[in-house]
């Protein structure tokens, strides 16, 4: 489930950047004195959307780690039932 989840968080962040990126080139071109402003601009919305996919990250390994502790959990935590236990007393075992 949270695997899943990253892919589609990284292949969101990836369009988002290519269409930053492709939007920068478009206005570049017409309009080439704002390049250095624009590039500016470019950058923060890189930053921006590359920080939705590292957060996207985050969650699914903390995601996947609550799951993994869940599933150890149940496994370790077993009942054993009374007959099979050996208690050892003072003079000898009961």
């Amino acid at each position: 489930m949270g695997v899943g989840a990253a892919t589609i968080a990284s292949a969101g962040a990836a369009v988002g950047i290519g269409n930053i990126f492709s939007s920068l080139i478009y206005f570049v071109v017409r309009n080439p004195s704002l390049a250095k402003q624009l590039f500016g601009y470019a950058i923060l919305g890189f930053a921006l959307t590359k920080a939705i996919a590292s957060f996207a990250s985050m969650m699914t390994f903390l995601i996947l780690s609550v799951f993994h502790s869940k599933k150890e959990n149940f496994s370790l935590i077993k009942q054993v039932p009374l007959s099979h236990k050996k208690v050892e007393a003072g003079l000898g075992t009961i």
